[in-house]
């Protein structure tokens, strides 16, 4: 009994941790210091630019993500998404 006690209260802490870290999110700050480092702002608003609608913005962020190793939660990635969007791209969903 007490095994299985101890087990539940050290799942609930990760559990805890992990839901307070994804909470505290800042997509602003994310996006100044490892959105940057591989290119600037000039990519969202250049004439020619890749992403044309939101679903195409939600996939690049992922490819983003997934070449930059961050591994963000889902929450966080769609944080990052609309902050781009709002901030940037302005499409409709």
């Amino acid at each position: 009994m007490k095994t299985i006690a101890m087990t539940m209260s050290t799942a609930l802490l990760a559990l805890s941790t992990t839901l307070a870290a994804a909470s505290d999110f800042d997509a602003a700050a994310y996006h100044d210091s490892n959105c940057m480092r591989c290119h600037d702002n000039s990519v969202y608003t250049r004439d020619n630019r890749r992403v044309r609608d939101h679903a195409m913005l939600e996939a690049q962020v992922a490819r983003c993500d997934a070449m930059l190793e961050t591994k963000l939660f889902p929450d966080d990635l769609a944080l990052l998404v609309d902050h781009l969007n709002r901030n940037f791209y302005k499409f409709t969903q």
